[in-house]
């Protein structure tokens, strides 16, 4: 008998450069690590994270799409400079659409255990970065399910800049702790498959926030 050659696992892929270009440039603006305003130099970048032009101006490309930078002719790529009204307007819309995307997932019986497992890393969070990226998490777990893909689309392309108005936010008024409360109970409501209270809970919880921004809670 021969020995039958046994297949050795396959390597778990690594995140291409893209995608690490990505993470980390978004991490740098979320943290204030690279500030509102600042020009992001392709090359300079790159440099500094030991790659080719190519994969950053594909992350940056991304960024743009999503609201974290802004392309300016002639000047070139920048963190985008979150104002109060912007921030103000985000919220608005979210109010507008979320409620009833969340009360369409609900009815729909779209699997809650994503939000509860954001709502768990959002808890074990050490940095607002983390935190706020586990609260959208937790947020597009609950709308994901809609079965309207213009509206789950809609919010899918706030998530960004949402995450950035939230940071800058409790950097003001450190209001996460309040919040957390408040995505328990909608989760609740969630599985308890009460569409309309989470509805509700959920249009309660973001016209919260939006008056607090309101009254100067504003990102700087």
């Amino acid at each position: 008998m021969y020995d039958v050659p046994t297949t050795p696992p396959a390597p778990t892929p690594l995140p291409s450069r893209t995608e690490h270009a990505l993470a980390t440039i978004k991490e740098g603006i979320l943290s204030g690590r690279l500030a509102s305003g600042q020009p992001l130099v392709e090359a300079d970048l790159a440099q500094e994270l030991a790659m080719s032009k190519t994969p950053v101006r594909e992350a940056l490309k991304t960024l743009e799409l999503s609201g974290l930078v802004v392309v300016r002719p002639y000047i070139g790529v920048r963190v985008r400079e979150l104002t109060q009204a912007d921030a103000v307007a985000i919220y608005e819309t979210r109010l507008l659409l979320e409620p009833e995307a969340t009360r369409r997932s609900v009815l729909a019986c779209a699997d809650t255990a994503p939000a509860r497992a954001a709502l768990e890393r959002a808890a074990e969070a050490t940095e607002p970065v983390q935190r706020s990226l586990a609260n959208r998490a937790f947020h597009a777990a609950l709308w994901a399910g809609a079965e309207n893909p213009v509206l789950v689309g809609i919010l899918e392309g706030l998530r960004d800049q949402t995450a950035l108005a939230a940071v800058t936010t409790w950097a003001r008024q450190p209001s996460w702790r309040d919040e957390a409360q408040e995505h328990a109970q909608i989760l609740a409501a969630a599985e308890a498959s009460d569409a309309d209270l989470a509805s509700q809970l959920t249009r309660r919880h973001i016209a919260g926030f939006l008056d607090r921004l309101r009254q100067g809670g504003a990102p700087a």
